[in-house]
């Protein structure tokens, strides 16, 4: 995971508004069919990453565990999340280069 690529990412695509996030913004992306990557944070309770993991698979959306809570609301300017929806299709592909590198 890189990274030094993905916190700037992830405070681009808020800017821009292409992020969901808190629990009803998130569950509302993935059922709406917005959403097209879900971030989970590796901290959150297994319950809550259970349920976001779930969602996620029903909808096929792709999802990623591996942030921090603190680190996903450092990087969009916000209290610490739990998850996260990006809703573009072009951020959540740099999102999703920028975790594999």
């Amino acid at each position: 995971m890189n990274r030094a690529k993905l916190l700037p990412l992830l405070g681009f695509a808020q800017k821009a508004g292409k992020l969901a996030s808190g629990e009803v913004a998130v569950e509302h992306a993935v059922r709406a069919g917005k959403a097209r990557l879900v971030l989970i944070a590796a901290d959150a309770s297994d319950n809550t990453k259970k349920s976001y993991r779930d969602l996620a698979a029903y909808h096929q959306v792709a999802y990623h565990e591996g942030l921090s809570k603190d680190e996903l609301g450092h990087a969009t300017g916000r209290p610490s999340r739990a998850a996260l929806a990006v809703t573009d299709a072009g951020f959540a592909k740099a999102i999703g280069e920028a975790l594999k590198g």
